[in-house]
């Protein structure tokens, strides 16, 4: 058992999920690593971990599902301890389509995982965490995007709606629970270099689009992200706080 607990994170398979994964448990935490569909993936994120000295298992879980949420965060104690906190990571852009060619059922998923999901796996968490449930408190960590504020490229605006729901219920979730140990924040990355960084994406960088003149790397996000689950930021909940190069 971690002296520091236990942190899970959504998506942690790759991507920035998996940069969070690694920093995270190279700071003292336990560090369940969440996948949907990538099983190989996440192990590998796990091995590399438990080489390095670190605790990890990787437990399969589609956010969208609330049963397999609920199996997640019961799975994640009892392998590796309490839960001190969580990272809702797991996302996807959807389909790029202008809205008026966006199928319904394109659209529920998307808003399943980006929304629905974040709130199951916040639901659990501070249920577990609350100092109101018996817990010891903990932080809660939501990725949005930069596209929240930007409205998203083009034929991703109800992707960028999705993060700006993620971004309310940030807030409204840290009023919520703040009397109760709880800490709740997010980080809005911008560009990032993921396999979600489309030729789109990068070509805007030529264009002026980003002050600092490139993308972001997934560590850069994971260090935003570490430092608002640390007690260095015990002063700080209900913050949006972007990293993206000045966009």
């Amino acid at each position: 058992m971690s002296k520091l607990g236990t942190v899970i994170v959504t998506g942690g398979s790759r991507g920035i999920g998996a940069a969070i994964c690694r920093l995270v448990s190279r700071r003292g935490y336990a560090v369940a690593v969440n996948y949907a569909t990538k099983p190989d993936a996440a192990e590998r994120v796990a091995a590399a971990i438990r080489e390095d000295g670190g605790r990890a298992v990787p437990i399969a879980c589609d956010v969208a599902d609330p049963r397999q949420v609920y199996t997640l965060f019961e799975t994640a104690q009892q392998s590796l301890g309490p839960i001190v906190g969580l990272v809702n990571n797991a996302g996807t852009t959807g389909v790029t389509a202008r809205t008026d060619m966006q199928e319904p059922e394109d659209l529920q998923r998307l808003f399943a995982i980006n929304v629905f999901g974040t709130m199951y796996c916040a639901r659990e968490a501070v249920r577990r965490m609350s100092t109101g449930h018996g817990g010891g408190g903990g932080a809660i960590v939501n990725i949005s995007s930069a596209a929240a504020r930007l409205g998203g490229l083009s034929g991703l605006a109800p992707y960028a709606a999705s993060k700006g729901a993620v971004e309310s219920f940030t807030r409204g979730l840290a009023n919520e629970v703040a009397l109760e140990g709880i800490r709740v924040n997010a980080v809005a990355p911008g560009m990032t270099a993921t396999e979600m960084a489309t030729e789109e994406m990068r070509a805007s960088v030529k264009n002026g689009g980003i002050p600092m003149a490139r993308i972001g790397e997934a560590e850069e996000i994971a260090e935003a992200a570490l430092w608002l689950l640390s007690p260095a930021a015990s002063y700080v909940t209900g913050v949006v706080l972007t990293v993206s190069g000045g966009r």
